[in-house]
C-alpha cells in the first residue's frame, strides 16, 4: 500500500539497491609500464555479490506488500538491513583484495564510485521505514485501546 510513508521509504531503498546493478562500486586507473588500464569492480562481475544484491533489492519490494502484517514487515526490513551490511562488508573485502593484488608501482588513481554509497543510503531509508512501521503499530494499538 503506497499511501503509507514506510512504503515510500521501502520503494526508495529498493531503487537504491537496484542502482547497484547499473553503477560501478570501485574504479581504478592503473599505469602499467606506461599503459593506462581502466578497471572497475561491479556487482555483475561476481556471482555471490550479484545474488546478495538481488536479494536486497527484492526484500524491500516484498515488504511493501506486507502492510497488514506489520511485525513480519518489520522483521523483513531488519533482515534486509543485515543483508545490506553484509553486502557492504563483502564489497569492501573485494576492493581490499583488489588493491592488495595490484603492484604498488602500477597504482594510479583509485576511487569509490556512486555504487559504494547506494547501499548506505538504502540502509538509511530502511531505518526510516522501520520508524514508520513502529508509528503505525503504535497507532493501531492506541485505537484498539479506545474500543
Amino acid at each position: 500500500m503506497i499511501q503509507r510513508i514506510q512504503s515510500v521509504w521501502l520503494l526508495l531503498a529498493a531503487l537504491c539497491n537496484a542502482g547497484l546493478f547499473y553503477f560501478d562500486f570501485y574504479h581504478a586507473e592503473l599505469n602499467n609500464s606506461g599503459v593506462l588500464l581502466n578497471t572497475s569492480i561491479r556487482v555483475n562481475d561476481h556471482y555471490p555479490s550479484m545474488l546478495i544484491a538481488l536479494a536486497i533489492t527484492i526484500l524491500p519490494l516484498v515488504a511493501i506488500f506486507l502492510f497488514k502484517q506489520r511485525k513480519r514487515q518489520r522483521t523483513m526490513v531488519a533482515l534486509c538491513m543485515i543483508f545490506t551490511i553484509g553486502f557492504i562488508s563483502e564489497m569492501i573485502m573485494r576492493v581490499t583484495n583488489f588493491s592488495n593484488s595490484i603492484a604498488p608501482q602500477s597504482a594510479g588513481t583509485t576511487s569509490y564510485s556512486i555504487g559504494a554509497v547506494l547501499p548506505v543510503i538504502a540502509i538509511i531509508f530502511m531505518f526510516m521505514a522501520i520508524r514508520g512501521i513502529n508509528k503505525d503499530e503504535k497507532l493501531v494499538k492506541s485505537l484498539d485501546r479506545l474500543r
